[in-house]
């Protein structure tokens, strides 16, 4: 299996380089070569198969000969013994035709568990082959920090240097990252939003030689086999439904559109998905691109939804690829016009081939609050801002009758990690897992820096054990 840059200008690389690597050294974003699918037999196969077996089935098709599947199992078995629930990913009901997928039961309590776990197994098994050393450099808007250091922390050939916005993510999702004391762990609060955190990350990947002298890794999602792992929930979400063979639509909370193009991998995939649904919250760049075909990054907002509080959401890149025929130019032109004040206009036939599968919708704030009250109202459940978005974007497509076949919800993190904002909108406190109970009172280790990629390079040459 090989892997090539959206941009078009970097040498196809194999399943090992794209996990190590995250971002091409052309700027652009992996994907592959061609499409891996699976036949109806392999399909029906994940219905009654465990979660771990699933991840290492999808993996497998990504990975090629890269990996014995016989390893990718016990890696993935590794990865998901840390979760709180069996299933890793179950589902439950709260409509005729509504489903919530709980994606909190990791380490840390987001969905980000679920690829970070498995991912940081791979890159210990690689690694270990190849005897090198990576730096890895995050970027979080609040949760993929928190996983990514829960998946690497205290492996002796990775340092692992995460970036969040200053004083923009909640208290919680701030303090399960900062109070792991590991001499491998690095938390920097970056003064910006996550927008300069991201482009911060994306400078240093294209200072090439910087970032072969660190060997800088990345998982973010705009690392490809990060996004790939997230793939495997709507797999498993649809043989725990007995829909493997019919349509099913999911909505899907996204900022930086990295777990909802897993749900486009996963039709790419022989999946039978409907119509995959963008929620976004105030910060509404995706759902203005599908309405107008203008995509335009404007001032980030603060929100009680901090991981959507997001304008430029990277992996909308590869969509526009994918829409596009896979046409590096048109690409070119979408990045350019997306720097530029106007904004980037999508071209007519990639715009009607996007919406041939995606639907969007916005939720502001007064809507994420009643509709968090209204849940656990409802169905007597505490959900977080994030997946309230989701909820609310799924009552709004189905008012408006754009979404009429069944649906899941994905339910992106645990509500205790956003204390204030449920509280206030349910009256009711939502309470952390027992494990967390002392995390107010845990040391906390963190830097504080410029929004500037010099800053950040100065950490990472005087921290950096691969420097």
């Amino acid at each position: 299996m090989k892997y090539i840059s959206t941009r078009g200008a970097a040498s196809a690389v194999g399943f090992e380089r794209v996990l190590l690597e995250g971002l091409a050294p052309d700027g652009g974003l992996y994907v592959p070569h061609t499409w891996p699918a699976f036949d109806r037999e392999e399909i029906d196969a994940f219905e009654g198969i465990t979660f771990a077996q699933a991840a290492a089935q999808v993996i497998a098709k990504f990975a090629g000969d890269a990996v014995p599947v016989e390893t990718l199992i016990a890696l993935a078995e590794r990865a998901y013994a840390t979760f709180d629930r069996e299933e890793v990913a179950p589902v439950i009901p709260f409509g005729d035709e509504d489903w919530l997928m709980e994606l909190y039961f990791g380490p840390t309590l987001a969905f980000k568990d679920v690829a970070m776990q498995y991912l940081g197994q791979l890159f210990a098994h690689v690694l270990e082959g190849t005897g090198e050393r990576v730096t890895i450099i995050g970027a979080t808007s609040g949760d993929t920090g928190a996983a990514a250091i829960e998946a690497f922390r205290g492996l002796d050939n990775v340092d692992v240097f995460i970036l969040h916005p200053h004083k923009r993510v909640s208290e919680v999702q701030r303090r399960i990252m900062t109070s792991v004391i590991e001499p491998n762990i690095v938390n920097i609060a970056v003064e910006g939003d996550f927008d300069d955190c991201q482009a911060i990350v994306k400078e240093l990947f294209a200072d090439r030689p910087f970032a072969e002298r660190l060997s800088l890794g990345g998982v973010n999602s705009i690392n490809w086999v990060r996004l790939a792992v997230q793939v495997v929930y709507y797999f498993t979400t649809a043989a725990a439904l007995g829909r493997l063979s019919e349509p099913t639509s999911f909505v899907v909370p996204t900022g930086n559109f990295g777990d909802i193009f897993a749900g486009y991998a996963a039709k790419r995939m022989g999946l039978p998905i409907d119509k995959l649904c963008v929620a976004v919250n105030d910060n509404d760049i995706l759902h203005r691109a599908l309405s107008s075909g203008v995509y335009r990054p404007l001032g980030v907002k603060q929100t009680t939804s901090p991981s959507m509080d997001i304008q430029v959401a990277s992996n909308f890149e590869r969509l526009v690829f994918e829409a596009s025929g896979r046409d590096h130019e048109i690409v070119k032109d979408f990045i350019a016009g997306a720097r530029s004040a106007d904004g980037a206009t999508i071209p007519a036939p990639v715009l009607n081939e996007i919406r041939r599968d995606f639907l969007s919708a916005t939720v502001g704030e007064d809507e994420i609050s009643r509709t968090i009250a209204e849940f656990q109202a409802r169905h007597d459940l505490l959900i977080d801002p994030h997946t309230a978005v989701g909820v609310a974007a799924m009552t709004s497509l189905r008012a408006s009758g754009v979404l009429t076949r069944p649906a899941v919800t994905l339910a992106t993190a645990h509500p205790a990690k956003f204390p204030e904002a449920v509280t206030a909108a349910s009256g009711r406190a939502p309470v952390l897992p027992a494990r967390f109970a002392d995390l107010y009172e845990r040391r906390e280790e963190c830097l504080t820096a410029a929004a500037s990629a010099d800053a950040i390079k100065t950490i990472l040459i005087e921290k950096a054990r691969a420097a």
